[in-house]
């Protein structure tokens, strides 16, 4: 009566008390459990009365009326779960279940007691993700084989210790190495995130590709281990720490506990957040642009990232000037991302003071002059920021731009000497503002968060380019530190 797939559902189920068949189609789960003795009680729900016709006329084609309960609900909305062991849900996309387990009240069930049998038709990873974030942890996972068709199916439990899955652990899942029919779907799903790379390097998105590139031989060979110190060395050929700032903090601020790294979270910042974060996808390191230690401490406290940094024995490498100033570095794809937008003319220029050395930034010259507010729109989705302080420009043409990540509004006299009619940065104080338009130069403010943030998916890049199977995540915490109102 089952297929391949039912029978590594029903299989799964532990049969420690009442099984709830969430969809429940025909009932021939229930059925099935009713009949080979494993549950004595099923309750089979379905959102719609159409299907739970069907599955009345299978109860009452074998007879177990009084052993199976339909109810009538969307998801778990009207199922009680008081001596439930197991929940099964099949046969939908992963984000419909993650949204039905997510709509259980936590305080209405034994969290502790109940085995869920999951089965996404569609996006296994999204719903790997979401169980975690629901305090459940993947017990088990496996692949039935039906045809030319390849489920997966996945036990759950809670957790009363979470954590949190890096995107590379979310899409590889939790499969045994030894298992053929797994193996076989990892093969398959390494070719879908090929055929994604394909596609995005067609539409001239290189580095997403190479990431998908990566997360396709993760899916084959595993997250890999590499020696701390080697990604700190590589790091430094690239992004020297000598280069840095007299006033600045760059290097390997604080040790890791491990020797052996195999998760690196990327952040603009190391705040509590940040930590936290990395705490709770078993990051031993964290790669940040500004440096955690900067000032002198006196004190420590328990809220200081620093404490936390220690006391979950997780390493922070700081790159601050350094990576500013290096020709890959945040200017540096400021300079490929406007250059993708605009046509430039001949080189860039380095923009320093004469005999300054390091350059903070760079000037380009336009093949046509356009006009500012157009340049504020271009800031704006290079950036991605929510809006684009201007001087008043509205009318101003432009052709010949300096640009400076960060904080480089003390750098417009500068811009000027040099003939830049527009300078853009972030963190533009009151009397640059002023002197911009007494000057007549497009100032157009960015935001410091915004013009520094994007490159941390070139460091993902050039670190996933070396060490293909490390597992490097941009932190979802690294996030704009301010709203607007």
């Amino acid at each position: 009566m089952l297929d391949n797939r039912l029978k590594k559902i029903a299989e799964l189920v532990s049969g420690n008390g009442i099984a709830v068949d969430v969809g429940t189609d025909h009932a021939y789960l229930a059925a099935e459990l009713i009949n080979s003795g494993k549950c004595s009680r099923v309750i089979a729900s379905d959102v719609k009365e159409g299907p739970l016709d069907s599955a009345r006329n299978t109860v009452d084609k074998y007879g177990i009326q009084d052993k199976v309960e339909l109810v009538l609900s969307d998801g778990l909305e009207n199922v009680s779960l008081d001596g439930v062991s197991d929940v099964v849900i099949a046969g939908m996309g992963g984000e419909t279940i993650a949204d039905i387990i997510g709509a259980v009240k936590i305080d209405s069930i034994d969290k502790m007691s109940i085995r869920w049998v999951l089965q996404p038709m569609t996006k296994p990873e999204i719903l790997r993700r979401k169980l975690y974030e629901h305090n459940l942890e993947i017990t088990g996972e496996y692949v039935a084989e039906e045809g030319d068709k390849l489920y997966v199916i996945m036990t759950a439990e809670y957790c009363p210790f979470p954590r949190r899955l890096t995107e590379a652990e979310s899409v590889c899942g939790f499969f045994d190495d030894e298992d053929k029919t797994a193996n076989k779907y990892r093969a398959r799903e390494a070719e879908r995130l090929e055929k994604v790379a394909d596609s995005l390097e067609k539409a001239g998105r290189n580095s997403d590709a190479q990431h998908y590139r990566v997360l396709a031989q993760k899916v084959i060979n595993g997250i890999g281990v590499e020696n701390t110190c080697d990604v700190i060395e590589y790091l430094n050929e690239l992004y020297p720490f000598a280069a840095q700032e007299k006033w600045d903090n760059s290097g390997y601020l604080v040790e890791s506990s491990e020797q052996e790294c195999s998760r690196i979270l990327l952040s603009l910042d190391i705040t509590s957040e940040a930590v936290d974060e990395a705490d709770l996808k078993c990051a031993e390191l964290i790669i940040s642009h500004h440096p955690v230690i900067f000032e002198p401490r006196k004190r420590i406290k328990c809220s200081d990232p620093v404490y936390k940094l220690i006391a979950s024995g997780i390493g922070a490498v700081c790159m601050h000037t350094n990576l500013d100033i290096a020709e890959g570095g945040t200017n540096g794809v400021i300079l490929r991302k406007l250059s993708s937008k605009l046509r430039i003319c001949g080189e860039p220029e380095p923009f320093e003071e004469l005999g300054g050395g390091n350059s903070l930034g760079w000037i380009v010259t336009l093949n046509e002059a356009v006009n500012a507010r157009k340049l504020a729109e271009v800031c704006k989705e290079i950036f991605g920021c929510e809006y684009v302080r201007t001087s008043h420009i509205s009318k101003k043409l432009v052709s010949k731009i300096a640009f400076c990540s960060g904080s480089g509004g003390s750098m417009l006299g500068l811009a000027g000497e040099k003939g830049c009619d527009a300078l853009i940065t972030g963190d533009v104080k009151h009397d640059v503002w002023i002197d911009a338009n007494n000057y007549d130069i497009a100032l157009l403010d960015c935001g410091h968060f915004h013009t520094e943030n994007i490159v941390l998916e070139e460091l993902r890049r050039v670190l996933e380019e070396k060490f293909p199977l490390l597992d490097i995540e941009i932190a979802e915490t690294s996030v704009d530190p301010c709203d607007y109102v």
